[in-house]
């Protein structure tokens, strides 16, 4: 048994200087949201003007090697820097952890601090957003078998990480297969004048979910589950952390109730993200999000999330967006979005082809789920 501030070589945490400014350079900032379970993603980074670079990164000093470790809002996600990444800096919400090679072997050390999420989540501290002091970290009791076998141990792991991987690359291929599909089909956003063109709000009822304090009508006893904005992927539900209206509260908000093939648009954080109710979520309510219902005699439901979420949409929504701590995109700005309007068999020969893509994804991700479930029983086997 070692503590954790024992067997590293420094505990640091990442700059509490936002960036200043810099839309682009040679040197990146990067986030709690860019650091995921055994990889780093590169998904909206920030920049650093050189100068703030060399400051910051003479305090940090990040090499490969070195551990990444959420340590602010989503705790516990932890990924090792590659070779490959170099003249980058991490905000506060991340921790950089130097360990010790003689003591103890990195990737060991990564999967033992993942299979501690529960524990450092439960020991959280704060009330705006909740995080974890290096204090704590460096405090945390870690048990070291030989190197050979954290070795051992990691080699495991790490087969069935690049599982995982993998699977997670099958299904980004098969989204990256139905845009270019949407494309081919129906050209890029520069050439929206070769089709007939109409405004959303012509072949679609918009109305928006419950704005005014929605929270009102919360229940921690049952109740019906509302959509919110973490609810909405591109083309996809996340089946999770849902709010409950209670029975009163859903009769009194019958206009914000979903239905099957409604399209479903967020409206604050990541606006234009849509997604098509399917048959399990009908019936749903829906909080401060935008709710399209379309004629589906005009316009196929999945032909619309589609079109909303690639840049044939997206570009104008972001003309239409304002905000500057969070962006926020209305329910009049939805309703003017100009949307091409090809036949409606070509439309729907294209929701056939997502719906076909669909099942493949399913199978794919049922497999990552298996996949997953295996990671945590074992890493559950080795570390307790």
């Amino acid at each position: 048994m070692a503590r954790l501030g024992d067997i590293c070589i420094q505990i640091t945490d990442g700059s509490h200087n936002p960036p200043m400014g810099v839309e682009q350079s040679n040197y990146l900032m990067l986030s709690s949201k860019n650091i995921d379970d055994d990889h780093i993603t590169f998904n909206d980074p920030r920049y650093l003007s050189q100068e703030d670079f060399e400051a910051e990164n003479k305090r940090t000093n990040i090499k490969p090697n070195d551990l990444l470790i959420t340590i602010v809002g989503t705790i516990g996600r932890v990924a090792i820097v590659p070779n490959s990444l170099t003249e980058f800096c991490v905000q506060r919400s991340v921790a950089v952890l130097k360990p010790k090679p003689e003591m103890v072997y990195n990737r060991f050390l990564m999967y033992y601090l993942q299979n501690m999420r529960p524990y450092l989540e439960q020991e959280s501290r704060g009330v705006a957003q909740k995080g974890i002091y290096l204090k704590q970290l460096s405090n945390l009791s870690i048990i070291l078998p030989p190197l050979d076998e954290q070795r051992k141990i990691a080699a495991v792991l790490d087969k069935v990480s690049d599982l995982i991987a993998k699977r997670r690359q099958q299904l980004d291929k098969l989204d990256e297969l139905i845009k270019a599909r949407f494309v081919e089909m129906f050209g890029d956003e520069h050439h929206l004048d070769d089709w007939n063109c109409v405004s959303v709000g012509e072949v679609a009822d918009i109305c928006v979910g419950v704005v005014i304090k929605p929270t009102q009508y919360y229940t921690d006893q049952g109740g019906v589950p509302a959509f919110r904005s973490l609810n909405i992927g591109a083309m996809t539900i996340k089946n999770a952390d849902w709010v409950y209206f209670t029975k009163e509260g859903h009769e009194k908000n019958k206009k914000s109730i979903v239905c099957e093939n409604d399209v479903l648009v967020v409206r604050s954080g990541a606006p234009g993200t849509a997604c098509v109710v399917t048959k399990e979520f009908s019936g749903y309510n829906a909080v401060d999000i935008i709710i399209a219902h379309p004629n589906i005699e005009k316009i196929n439901s999945v032909f619309l999330a589609m079109f909303t979420n690639m840049p044939h949409g997206m570009n104008q929504i972001r003309e239409k967006t304002g905000g500057a701590a969070q962006q926020h995109f209305n329910v009049g700005g939805y309703k003017e979005l100009t949307v091409i309007l090809p036949p409606i068999e070509l439309q729907n020969q294209f929701a056939a082809f997502v719906e076909q893509t669909e099942k493949t994804k399913t199978t794919i991700s049922e497999s990552l789920q298996q996949l997953e479930t295996l990671k945590k029983a074992l890493m559950q086997e080795y570390f307790g």
